[in-house]
């Protein structure tokens, strides 16, 4: 899975010289909490969030009349305050690797680029919808999770033995265990029932860690 096929495409920006109540407004008529910033000439120089804008904005406590406040907001653009040096990725990138990225720099977004050019947005709430994809959160079933030791050809033959009685896997995850030499795998399961999944599978010898319907 790629980011192109998880991003925005064709994200809604803001130039850099675009008031900063301008800019609020945006994201509150499109819901959208980070808007990437283009020069003039279309070229990405930076990203401004939601919080960066309210950060700026007077306090409440201000002692400046409404009239000041707006002057003062007014005044500011969206360059003074957005982040420059942003973090990007290309079209083409893993979608793991610009999870990665994100987690690591603790950034919400990435803007996507393909050949230098602004293509798309991504954001921790696209990775989020993804990865209940590839746990099947959204697909009932039976939700099962089994310690494999690893290199032994054990975790084919439970899928087979699944194929076999009549069930298909909607979903595989394997997840680092805790013991040396195994792995946790969790598997969205359908067609089989969790009662006549765990007997059958315990029978492989295969150490069932958790089942139930979802």
């Amino acid at each position: 899975m790629l980011v192109e096929s998880r991003m925005t495409p064709d994200p809604i920006t803001v130039i850099n010289e675009t008031p900063i109540d301008e800019a609020l407004k945006a994201m509150r008529d499109k819901k959208v909490r980070r808007l990437p910033v283009v020069n003039q000439k279309g070229k990405l120089v930076g990203i401004v969030a939601e919080k960066d804008i309210l950060y700026a904005s007077p306090s409440p406590a201000t002692s400046l009349s409404i009239h000041e406040i707006h002057y003062l907001v007014s005044k500011l653009t969206v360059e003074e305050i957005m982040t420059r040096n942003v973090f990007t990725v290309a079209h083409d990138t893993p979608l793991e690797e610009g999870a990665r990225l994100m987690a690591d720099n603790r950034i919400g977004a990435l803007p996507v680029l393909k050949n230098g050019k602004l293509v798309g947005i991504i954001t921790e709430t696209d990775i989020f919808k993804a990865f209940l994809e590839l746990v099947g959160a959204r697909e009932p079933g039976v939700r099962l999770s089994m310690k494999i030791p690893e290199g032994q050809g054990v975790l084919p033959l439970c899928t087979e033995t699944i194929s076999n009685l009549g069930g298909s896997v909607w979903a595989l995850l394997t997840w680092g265990g805790e013991e040396p030499g195994s792995r946790v795998v969790t598997a969205k399961v359908t067609g089989v029932e969790s009662e006549q999944l765990t007997e059958t599978i315990g029978k492989l010898g295969v150490e069932v860690l958790d089942v139930r319907e979802t």
